[in-house]
């Protein structure tokens, strides 16, 4: 907390909007919680003013010595699920660029803002760049990594095959070499199941947004090549993926792991053996899914990384088959454990349900093959439902695949393109409804559902949802509202963090994850978004200092919060995808 004083100056200029705000001591107020970066000249501006308030509110530039705009907050709207009273700041009218606060008198003002054109351009590289600090087997020099700076770990250039895994050219400890990659989350392990979703989104921002992200500069050792720094960034994941392929049987294994979680250590000090495990129906479609996506996008560019366009597809049918001949091998970790040592107990991501990976890798190998048969050999349609996509519900990736490219599918897909798009919509209809109910006017938190552990992905994946039905339909409702849930993300919530490392005034300082409890650096490495509150995290995690006990202010900034504050690939794919594409929308926010 800091504050400000100043000097009475003058009456306000009604006409000219300009005016000063009356002499009184100013403080910074956590209790006024907006989008902590700032927004665009032309777009929505919204704050929103926790617990008893007067009825107005000012704009004021960053100094506090002018009043730029003078409004009233909305009627008061009890959160059904803390109790507590919201008002809404509608500053929609401020369009100068420039940096400001707002002003709540008798409360305080908010922490300071931008508006300008480009506002989330450093959110979105720099949550790209998140992506590098997570990489495996290089060392991160100072030139790029600044003072998160570290040297290499796990090479695996010996991970063993596990009992699990042995198969008739693979016996059991067989080494194999697996390196590159991304550590999966806070602990040093790779899964494939996690990596699927998490490529799928990068890869779909691409394909979307090609001409933004080509622009888009992250600072990264292979920045100033042929290669836009997305895909250069993927690139080192899907070279790792490719390695977790047997390319005897084309059958993929379910994680590259520790049998054990390492502590709290630099990744050059984690030592232990690794270990490839069990080959799984889920995996191995997720596999054939991004592959498959992965050989469109590199054949677009294929003068600078030749060949792998074909070996990509040729990875893809390769698990396809393997699927086919095996397709409810589910990974089952606990079973596992009793019948093969040694015993395994890092993340599961055990599906018990893989009909959605079916649904995705058909509709990839489709669009990418335009092989009828791909497409029929599934029902890609199997009822009306249309879930978020997350680590384990993949069925919508492949969805917005095929309206992605509706124009260029064969007659067989063509004739369910009305109707898919149809359902994409009603999707979208579905996520707004109902949020001018939400204090918060998010889509994201509408339902107490909505806060599990990793709830900021609902949130950027809700916006994704949101993108898609707006590029179908050119409704920029969707788009506002899609907006507002990357405000939710920075700010605009009923915790008042920022939930990516790195930026805003209040962002998360103290994330689960071991490079930034373990390299002596007082702020954790940035970019990478936080998991977010999470109703049932004192349960999960045990991690003490938990106080709220509504599920949308259930969060804990400390290390040993994994349930509420870790950080995973997963939850940073879609928040690179939402604030990227929001960016490339920019010039169409055309309303206030």
């Amino acid at each position: 907390m800091y504050t400000i004083r100043f000097h009475v100056r003058a009456a306000c200029r009604l006409g000219a909007l300009v005016c000063t705000l009356t002499a009184q001591a100013q403080t910074v107020s956590e209790s006024i919680r907006l989008n902590q970066i700032g927004f665009y000249p032309s777009a929505p501006k919204k704050a929103v003013v926790v617990g008893e308030s007067g009825a107005t509110f000012q704009v004021a530039t960053s100094d506090l010595k002018t009043v730029v705009f003078t409004g009233t907050l909305s009627a008061p709207q009890t959160n059904p699920l803390s109790g507590k009273v919201n008002r809404m700041a509608n500053f929609s009218a401020v369009t100068k660029p420039g940096t400001y606060v707002v002003v709540v008198p008798g409360m305080g003002h908010s922490y300071p803002f931008e508006i300008k054109p480009n506002v989330h351009q450093a959110v979105a590289a720099g949550s790209i760049k998140g992506f590098y600090y997570q990489r495996v087997s290089v060392d991160l020099p100072a030139r790029y990594a600044g003072k998160w700076s570290r040297p290499a770990g796990h090479a695996d250039s010996r991970a063993l095959v596990h009992a699990s895994a042995a198969s008739p050219g693979r016996p059991e400890n067989t080494v194999i070499a697996s390196s590159r990659g991304w550590y999966d989350a806070g602990d040093y392990n790779r899964y494939i199941v996690n990596s699927g979703i998490t490529m799928g989104t990068l890869l779909s921002l691409y394909e979307d947004f090609p001409a933004y992200t080509t622009s888009l500069k992250v600072d990264i050792p292979e920045s100033g090549n042929q290669l836009p720094d997305l895909l250069d960034e993927a690139l080192w994941n899907l070279r790792w993926m490719l390695t977790m392929q047997d390319p005897a049987d084309g059958g993929v294994y379910h994680k590259l792991t520790n049998a054990k979680f390492d502590g709290m250590v630099m990744p050059d000090k984690a030592t232990k053996d690794r270990y490839v495990v069990q080959k799984s129906t889920a995996a191995t479609l997720d596999f054939a899914a991004v592959m498959a996506q992965a050989s469109r996008v590199f054949r677009r560019n294929s003068r600078t990384v030749p060949g792998l366009a074909d070996s990509c597809l040729t990875a893809a049918v390769k698990a396809w088959n393997w699927a086919r001949q095996n397709p409810a091998v589910l990974y089952e970790q606990e079973a596992m454990n009793r019948q093969f040592d040694p015993d395994v107990s890092t993340g599961a991501y055990g599906d018990r349900d893989v009909s959605d990976e079916w649904i995705w890798a058909a509709a990839e190998l489709y669009v990418t093959t335009k092989d009828d048969a791909y497409y029929t050999a599934v029902n890609l349609y199997p009822d009306d439902k249309t879930p978020l996509p997350s680590w384990n519900q993949v069925r919508t990736l492949g969805y917005y695949t095929l309206a992605r490219f509706a124009d260029n599918l064969t007659a067989t897909g063509k004739k369910d393109v009305p109707a898919l798009k149809k359902r994409l919509t009603l999707f979208a209809d579905g996520l707004i409804q109902g949020t001018d109910q939400n204090p918060y006017g998010t889509v994201m938190g509408k339902s107490a559902r909505d806060y599990i552990w990793g709830s900021s992905s609902v949130a950027a994946n809700q916006g994704i949802a949101l993108i898609q039905a707006y590029r179908l339909t050119n409704d920029r409702s969707y788009l506002g509202h899609a907006l507002a849930n990357l405000d939710f993300l920075l700010g605009r919530n009923a915790t008042g963090y920022s939930f990516l490392t790195g930026f805003g005034d209040k962002p998360v300082m103290h994330p689960h994850h071991r490079p930034s409890v373990a390299d002596g650096v007082d702020e954790p490495v940035p970019g990478l978004l936080s998991g977010g509150p999470n109703g049932n995290a004192p349960k999960q995690d045990k991690c003490p200092g938990y106080t709220a006990t509504s599920p949308d202010e259930t969060f804990l900034d400390n290390d040993c919060s994994y349930a509420s504050n870790e950080i995973a690939i997963n939850w940073n794919a879609p928040f690179v995808y939402l604030a990227a594409a929001i960016e490339a929308l920019q010039p169409e926010f055309r309303f206030k």
